[in-house]
């Protein structure tokens, strides 16, 4: 082997020096090194280089933040995940807010359709003739001992407030019973005191917006 080459003496030297070198090949490279004192020069080089790396290090002071860095990467970290809800649990969350829907609907339209407001409408005599409930946007009218009325002639319904003249909420049904559906101006009127009238007027009403016949029926509507 040609030991004489730059590149192979220094590789020789590496492999000596950092213990790479079978045991055969290091007893012919130690012959080698008694009658060459370049070859111990790099090998001299070698060992000083290789020295070096195994001095000790000099200490060095490790910041804050580092620390604080690796503690937070060493320790477990909280995850703020939301609970999951169990199925039936949203199947019963749905369930209560359909129910408070439903509940809220049905109130809603009781309170619109409940009854505000009553009268039973009295003859000249003191008998009872006609019962009225009034809701918010129609008036639910009951015979009692309604009259018999001529085919001609109607029965007319009048609200005579406390100042002011009747105005009239409609006919009275033929049979006396049924709803007179209201106005928005009819509606404000019957939250005020009112007496309520019933006049016999010509079929169809009275032709003057004011009662023409004899009141046969009135009493005052009161709140519930």
């Amino acid at each position: 082997m040609n030991y004489q080459t730059p590149e192979r003496r220094r590789a020789l030297a590496a492999d000596y020096a950092i213990g790479l070198m079978p045991p055969t090949a290091r007893k012919r490279f130690e012959h080698l090194l008694q009658d060459d004192a370049p070859l111990r020069a790099e090998l001299a080089r070698w060992n000083t280089h290789l020295s070096q790396l195994t001095e000790p290090l000099v200490e060095q002071p490790v910041p804050d933040h580092v620390w604080q860095a690796i503690v937070a990467r060493i320790e477990p970290q909280t995850l703020h995940v939301p609970a999951r809800r169990p199925f039936w649990s949203w199947v019963r969350l749905s369930a209560l807010a359909c129910s408070l829907l439903i509940a809220l609907t049905v109130g809603l339209l009781y309170n619109r359709d409940s009854v505000q407001y009553k009268a039973t409408l009295l003859s000249g005599t003191a008998q009872p003739g006609l019962s009225i409930e009034a809701h918010s946007d129609y008036l639910a009218v009951r015979p009692l001992e309604l009259a018999a009325v001529d085919g001609g002639r109607s029965l007319e319904l009048w609200a005579i407030p406390v100042e002011g003249k009747p105005v009239s909420l409609g006919l009275i049904p033929r049979d006396g019973d049924g709803r007179i559906v209201l106005s928005q101006s009819q509606q404000q009127l019957i939250r005020v005191p009112v007496v309520l009238a019933v006049s016999l007027e010509p079929q169809g009403g009275s032709p003057t917006g004011q009662p023409t016949g004899p009141v046969l029926y009135q009493g005052p509507l009161a709140s519930l």
